[in-house]
């Protein structure tokens, strides 16, 4: 639709991109303070091992980020090339 509107193929994509960016960014957030309970709980259970590697969680909070917009640019650059008029007569 905003494309037959007169919107570009790029600011569709961005669009998309930027509302997958902030469901992730809120995803992790949640789950970085889900983290810090539950390691905090388990601290008596682990043995040898630290209950908060802050490297871990990083690199976990950056391969999670990686992935969302992957999986959010493909349908994104697939939605950007559907032809206006074709999406307009099937509405």
């Amino acid at each position: 639709m905003r494309l037959a509107l007169g919107a570009s193929r790029r600011n569709v994509i961005e669009l998309i991109l930027k509302e997958a960016f902030l469901l992730a960014v809120i995803g992790l957030a949640i789950g970085l303070v889900g983290s810090l309970f539950v390691g905090r709980a388990m601290r008596t259970t682990l043995y040898g091992v630290a209950a908060m590697d802050f490297a871990v969680i990083f690199a976990v909070g950056v391969l999670l980020l990686g992935t969302a917009l992957l999986a959010s640019y493909l349908p994104a650059r697939r939605a950007a090339m559907i032809d206006p008029m074709h999406a307009l007569r099937t509405e």
